[in-house]
């Protein structure tokens, strides 16, 4: 649907009392390189896409939220009083703990009614949720500001942190800063280097020359709050444990060079908590090598770092599977492929390919047939474009 189709739903559903409608908008991401390191306050190399979740929105006169989707039939009703009520609700919750969070935070907030688009696939590993948070505190926070009087304009790092923390403390799920800081902080035609121990950042261009990013879809359903996801990040707390009483000083692997850990690994004695370690140290090394194989336009080098990426996510990490190893495998069959790799949490979700422009046909053609074959799944593909961060679109 286009801006006006959705304003048309919005007074569908809500009704045309004569008040202008807000548009915001919030894309999903992909993370270049740099898997399950932001987590152990390391690099990520993330760009916004132009798969988005974009709000339609009105303040209203009490404290009521309304939230409904173009997808769904059911509408979500909560005061703002009374936030606590809803986390268990199926949908609406990562809308309801932003409002929450932001609360906390001391946002005066207004009712409101919202209509969510979203473009980013659920369960895909492209930050759904995120674009969900971040565009629910913009909305929010805007809508507010302007009915209290307040001129100051939105912190979007804060929406970040603010939208990360509420997907700990009311989804219930305990993820890094990545997906919420691109969502906010993306700019078109640049990835993010994110430094997630301090949030330090530099936007990189992202000059594809005659390539192109294609996002193909496992269509495997994965969810961040699984058991392996927090198991992983137990591990890598052992790790850190075990290395802290050799390497004084040190508050988490991102502080950890390759030499430090090749000197100290054989301490941590137990080989799956080892090789959950050397992927994140490691994985951090690739994505500076990364940032600087980019900056001076050496594309194949940057692929080779994405496909080492994927091989140590599913020889050390153990994150990948069938459907994501597949994907990636018949991906670097096809001429014009210069990398492949996993992205998101892993378990299911994308893979992200970069791909000659002349080859990307033939790649979903051939790519998704082999891996039907070989699956029994039909794969989705999206060519996107890197994209801008939340925003209001006048």
């Amino acid at each position: 649907m286009d801006i006006n189709q959705l304003k048309q739903k919005f007074i569908e559903i809500f009704g045309d009392n004569g008040e202008a409608l807000r548009v915001f908008s919030s894309p999903g991401r992909v993370n270049l390189i740099g898997e399950h390191t932001d987590y152990n306050g390391g690099y990520v190399f993330p760009a916004a896409l132009t798969l988005s979740s974009t709000v339609v929105a009105r303040p209203r006169k009490d404290r009521q939220i309304n939230l409904i989707a173009t997808d769904l039939g059911i509408m979500v009703s909560a005061s703002l009083d009374e936030l606590e009520k809803h986390k268990d609700i199926k949908w609406g919750n990562y809308q309801l703990g932003v409002a929450d969070e932001l609360q906390k935070a001391g946002y005066k907030l207004v009712g409101c009614d919202m209509l969510f688009h979203d473009t980013v696939p659920l369960g895909s590993g492209l930050s759904s949720s995120a674009a969900i948070e971040v565009v629910t505190a913009i909305t929010l926070v805007t809508l507010g500001n302007e009915a209290h009087g307040v001129n100051s304009g939105i912190d979007m790092v804060e929406m970040a942190k603010i939208s990360q923390t509420a997907e700990h403390n009311y989804v219930g799920v305990n993820c890094g800063i990545m997906d919420q800081f691109a969502s906010a902080m993306g700019k078109a035609n640049h990835a993010i280097f994110l430094d997630c121990k301090d949030l330090s950042f530099e936007h990189v261009p992202l000059d594809l020359k005659g390539y192109r990013i294609v996002i193909s879809n496992t269509k495997k359903k994965r969810s961040l709050g699984a058991v392996k996801y927090n198991e992983r990040r137990s591990e890598c707390e052992a790790g850190l444990e075990i290395l802290k009483k050799a390497i004084p000083g040190i508050s988490c692997l991102g502080e950890i060079s390759a030499e430090q850990f090749e000197k100290n690994k054989h301490l941590i004695t137990d080989e799956v908590v080892r090789k959950r370690v050397e992927h994140v140290i490691y994985e951090d090394d690739r994505v500076l090598k990364s940032v600087e194989a980019l900056k001076k336009g050496d594309l194949h080098s940057f692929g080779r770092y994405m496909i080492e990426s994927h091989n140590s996510l599913r020889d050390l990490y153990e994150v990948t599977g069938l459907e994501l190893d597949t994907l990636v495998e018949e991906a670097l069959k096809i001429d014009g492929v210069i990398g492949s790799r996993m992205t998101g949490a892993g378990f299911g979700g994308c893979t992200v390919s970069i791909v000659r422009e002349d080859a990307v046909d033939r790649f979903i053609e051939d790519v998704g047939s082999a891996y039907t074959q070989k699956t029994g799944i039909t794969a989705e593909f999206y060519v996107s474009e890197v994209g801008d961060g939340g925003r209001e679109i006048k």
